[in-house]
């Protein structure tokens, strides 16, 4: 193309001052551009940022704390101190440990000597029905006894309290504690602390027992549980337990006819809370204490000796109404006969009994 010799002459005056501003002869082609943008993304993202935390660390310490409170019932900020420990490095095991070593140590020694007059009993019964327990789990308050927490630990107590060789009372520090259950706790002492840590009262294994039958089919185990709490089969404001067996050997009631017996029993247990099995096993100081009374009572009444010996007779027998259950009336069965009269009629009769409540 011909350009006039002024307008050349200008063309080339403006190269020359573009090259010397500085500015490219031509534009830049798309390959150069593009590997001129990836440098600087490069260049970019190869930048580190000093003291920066990755946010992944948050959100894992947030949910090993949360599956933590989960398993234990520990407060969040115990789990938030179980973890961060170097010892534990964020392991939920040995987080589970250091809160059973350090925050139930230190629950405990806070709740140490507060009242614990509310609780569970539990009882169980074993699959061949010839052995059960029962126990007495005590708390502070109404409201933590019937939570999940404390349900779990009744039931722990009286399956490791089932598991044991001994029969009658039961030594809770000796026996009881170190015994295992069937939960992840190894030990009742274990589940007992795990529970004051969740739960966070005074809570006490206050008594426990354990009964086998006589050997042989002519001995029934029955149970019966009241108040039980929703999600257990074992734990309720109050349980008995009965032992019946045959009296007489031409007996045609059967197992199952003496199991219906002994709920039954077990049921009226639990509404009269006889104090004894029989008139014969009322203490004689605790007999020699009623006579006194009601021979006070009567000491103004001017009546010969031998009258007020036989109104003192008549009078006890209402007083073993009251405490021995073979000589209550049955409250279960239609029309209230005498205990022992009922079992004596199907040739039954009650050896022991057993039973517990919070009150």
């Amino acid at each position: 193309m011909f350009l006039n010799p002024h307008v050349r002459a200008s063309v080339f005056r403006l190269a020359r001052s573009s090259a010397a501003a500085g500015f490219p002869p031509h534009p830049p082609s798309s390959s150069s551009a593009a590997a001129t943008c990836a440098a600087r993304d490069s260049t970019r993202t190869s930048r580190v940022i000093p003291n920066a935390i990755p946010r992944r660390t948050f959100a894992s310490l947030t949910s090993l704390i949360k599956e933590l409170r989960t398993q234990t019932g520990a407060p969040m900020v115990e789990c938030k101190k179980a973890l961060s420990d170097p010892d534990v490095d964020g392991d939920l095991a040995k987080a589970a440990e250091w809160l059973r070593k350090h925050g139930s140590a230190k629950a405990a020694s806070k709740l140490t000597g507060r009242e614990a007059s509310e609780g569970l009993v539990g009882l169980l019964t074993s699959r061949d029905g010839t052995s059960a327990s029962i126990v007495r789990v005590a708390s502070e308050t109404d409201f933590a006894s019937r939570s999940d927490a404390f349900g779990k630990l009744v039931e722990d107590v009286a399956n490791a309290a089932l598991s044991l060789d001994t029969d009658g009372e039961i030594d809770v520090e000796a026996d009881l504690l170190p015994a295992s259950t069937r939960s992840n706790a190894a030990t009742v002492k274990d589940a007992l602390d795990e529970a004051i840590l969740a739960i966070r009262e005074n809570l006490q294994i206050s008594e426990a027992n354990r009964v086998t039958a006589a050997a042989g089919s002519e001995t029934v185990l029955a149970d019966y549980v009241h108040g039980k709490i929703p999600g257990s089969t074992c734990a309720g404001t109050s349980a008995a337990l009965v032992e019946i067996v045959k009296t007489d050997d031409n007996s045609k009631t059967t197992q199952d006819e003496m199991k219906e017996v002994g709920k039954k029993l077990a049921m009226h247990v639990v509404a009269a809370k006889p104090t004894y099995l029989s008139p014969d096993e009322v203490p004689s100081d605790v007999l020699d204490k009623e006579k006194a009374i009601l021979m006070e009572q009567m000491a103004d009444s001017g009546k010969p000796a031998d009258i007020l010996e036989k109104i003192v007779t008549g009078r006890l027998r209402k007083f073993y109404e009251g405490v021995c259950l073979t000589d209550q009336p049955h409250m279960v069965e239609e029309g209230n006969p005498k205990v022992s009269k009922t079992l004596a009629e199907k040739g039954l009769e009650v050896k022991s009994f057993q039973y517990k409540s919070i009150q």
